[in-house]
């Protein structure tokens, strides 16, 4: 029965977030178009993401080595997160702090699919080491992508309002993972009111949240009356219940910046009260 009472809720959302969508048609610049739609789905991931996660629109990312994401439809990351910039809602964002990246789509087709891959790939390949070790923290790791990370390793999704058929996307994105490592792979993509494509483990012959090597992409078609939101919110949930990070260390990042010039010392101090405590203690 709650099942069913979240199936009706968001499928009233999908009706919502279509007719959102339709409306922004009506702008005059695409720009202005494709930013109302981006907000539309963070507005649906703010309300069922967890709580410890965000969903930042218009971000970019960067890693304390100085290598920079493209620009970011929208980054998932930690609630801890320190605003580097915030100007004119655009965020500057620390790599280690990022737990995936959403790419929105008005109409998903061969070119819009590669070019959400390209982004996928490359913020997933910068690195994250700029972490303070942690005595006394039971040290954590996640299995991803064929590998077991020592951090959160950042997940890519992909969300359209409207797409080429869904086998066509499939096939498309066959042809791109089939060029690429596993590690650069989306995990899932989605289209309202069509379906998704998710990955299936070779070995337990179930649906995984991330790509393993030797993974089938399948096609989930949506239920009409449902569409595809309470998949989507069921996905979210599981892939992001469990993201973590270690203490995020900000001195990489201040690279040779002066913090300041040392001109006084005032050595030893308290070192003449402490020795004659000492001898008071010890006639």
């Amino acid at each position: 029965m709650t099942q069913e009472k979240l199936g009706k809720i968001l499928s009233s959302v999908a009706l919502r977030m279509r007719a959102d969508f339709e409306q922004s048609g009506n702008f005059k610049h695409s720009g202005e178009a494709g930013t109302s739609r981006e907000l539309l789905v963070r507005e649906f991931l703010a309300s069922y993401l967890p709580s410890h996660v965000e969903a930042v629109h218009n971000a970019e990312v960067v890693t304390a080595t100085g290598e920079t994401s493209p620009q970011c439809d929208i980054v998932l990351t930690d609630r801890g997160t320190p605003p580097f910039t915030h100007l004119s809602g655009y965020r500057i964002i620390p790599n280690e702090c990022v737990y995936g990246m959403i790419e929105v789509k008005t109409k998903l087709d061969g070119a819009e699919l590669a070019d959400a891959c390209n982004k996928i790939s490359k913020l997933r390949r910068l690195p994250k080491k700029s972490y303070r070790p942690a005595p006394g923290m039971i040290p954590r790791s996640t299995s991803a992508y064929g590998k077991v990370h020592d951090f959160f390793p950042t997940s890519g999704i992909i969300i359209a309002f409207d797409s080429l058929k869904l086998e066509t996307v499939g096939a498309h994105l066959v042809a791109w993972c089939n060029k690429r490592d596993v590690a650069e792979w989306p995990d899932s993509v989605w289209v309202l009111g069509k379906g998704h494509l998710q990955w299936q483990n070779p070995e337990t012959g179930l649906i995984d949240v991330s790509p393993v090597p030797g993974a089938s992409l399948v096609q989930i078609d949506a239920i009409p009356d449902q569409d595809i939101l309470l998949a989507l919110a069921l996905h979210l949930n599981i892939r992001f219940s469990d993201a973590w990070m270690n203490p995020l260390d900000l001195v990489p990042y201040s690279g040779a910046t002066l913090l300041g010039e040392m001109t006084r010392r005032w050595p030893g101090v308290g070192a003449k009260h402490h020795s004659q405590t000492k001898a008071l203690e010890n006639p």
